[in-house]
Parts: structure tokens; sequence; C-alpha cells
């Protein structure tokens, strides 16, 4: 039963990355298990592996050793076309520097991962503005990102990784370049969809302040986990920007 409940699994995870026959090894020995609903942190300091293991666990990327579930298969069984396929369907990604498209409102950006999705064309815009909607962000749905403040950007990304209701929603240093007012709505934001729309969250972050705002905190130090804690604490709804 538990087995069913876990989204990831990853035992004995490793990566050894290979330049001009130098090989670095970054990851040592990771075994973790994910459930669904959860919000994990990752946590630790620059170059201690945190950014690799959230591509690897995103299909971004594959780990030199060692064996990765997701929903309970491995993911050696899946080829690149399908692996893509999970990843468009089922995982959100937003990311410290925004990645949205210039020259495009932020509706159109939203809409961008549904043009793999499968979904009929007519769903889209419905779709895109209800994402949108639940970041707080409908009064800027025609404007371009250049128009927008930072926190509106990732906000905007947000919306983006939201659109085609994914399992697994990982943030990589969402906050990173906000000031702190906006990122506080950002995170505010991802603990709501963890709590009332059931979206698992993987966090990376450097900051202890943007960690505890999830329920778990996996502290990495030189590749290896060294630390794997609950936190206790509860979201006010009212704190959260409508």
């Amino acid at each position: 039963m538990a087995e069913q409940n876990s989204v990831i699994k990853v035992r004995d995870l490793g990566k050894v990355f290979l330049d001009d026959g130098v090989e670095t090894p970054v990851l040592f020995n990771i075994a973790l298990e994910i459930k669904e609903g959860e919000f994990v942190a990752v946590m630790g300091p620059s170059g201690s592996g945190k950014s690799t293991l959230l591509h690897i666990l995103g299909f971004l990327d594959r780990q030199t050793r060692g064996e990765y579930l997701f929903e309970g298969k491995n993911i050696d069984e899946y080829s690149s076309v399908q692996l893509a396929h999970v990843r468009n369907k089922k995982m959100g990604f937003i990311f410290q520097a925004f990645n949205l498209l210039p020259r495009i409102s932020v509706l159109e950006n939203v809409k961008l991962p549904l043009l793999y999705s499968g979904i009929g064309q007519k769903e889209w815009n419905k779709m895109a503005r209800q994402a949108i909607d639940s970041v707080g962000l409908t009064h800027r749905l025609n404007y371009s990102p250049s128009q927008l403040s930072g926190g509106e950007k990732q906000r905007a990304a947000i919306a983006r990784a939201l659109v085609n209701s994914p399992k697994v929603i990982f943030a990589d240093e969402p906050t990173g370049n906000l000031d702190s007012k906006s990122g506080k709505i950002v995170m505010e934001i991802l603990q709501r969809l963890n709590q009332e729309r059931g979206h698992t969250i993987i966090l990376i972050t450097h900051e202890t302040y943007t960690a505890e705002h999830a329920q778990r905190i996996i502290s990495l130090h030189d590749g290896r986990i060294v630390s794997d804690r609950s936190v206790g604490h509860s979201l006010d709804a009212n704190h959260f920007v409508k």
C-alpha cells in the first residue's frame, strides 16, 4: 500500500559528470521517498548537488547509478519519448529565471505546455485562464513579461507550471530573484497549491526561511543527504493574496 502512495522513490542514486575524460562525482548514494501530496524542500549550499538532484527527479537528466521509481515504475523502462510525455503531463517546473517568452502575453506563455498535451485547442484558453486566476494574475492576462514585476513574472511561471494539472511541481530557487515581499507571496501560493489542491511540490532552495514553508526539509551537503526532518506549521489562508 505504501508503494501505491509513493510518487518518487530513489535507491542508491549517484551522478557523475564526465568532461574531457575527467570524472566529477556530484551525488552519492541518495535514498529517499516522496509521497503524493507532500511539500518537500531540498536544501543545501551552492555545489551541494540539489539542482542536479532536481534535474534527475524531473527527467531533465539521468542518474549514473542507482534506481529511480516514478509512480512505482522504474524510469529505465521508459523510452526518451515516453519520458518526455510523462514530464509534460505529470510535471510542472518553476525556475529562478522565470523562463517566460518575452514577445508574447502572459496568457500565451501559460498556454505553452498545452502544445504537446494532446488536449484539444478549444480548451486551452479556459485552462490557461483558470491557472492564471489561481495565482491572482487575471488583471495581467494580456500583459507581456516586460510589463510585469519580478513577483508577477514568477506567478505567471507558476500558472504555466499548473496549466496541465501536474502531479508534481518542481520549483528551483523560485524566490531567488525576488524581494522578500514578492518571495513571501510566491511561497504562500505554493503552500496553498499543496494544501488545497494536493499538488506534490519539490522545492530547491538555499534559504532556511523559504525551506520552512515546506512540510519536510531534506538537507544535502557535498552530494549526500545529511538530514531529513519534518517541519511543523500551518498556513493562514487569510494571508494569501487573491
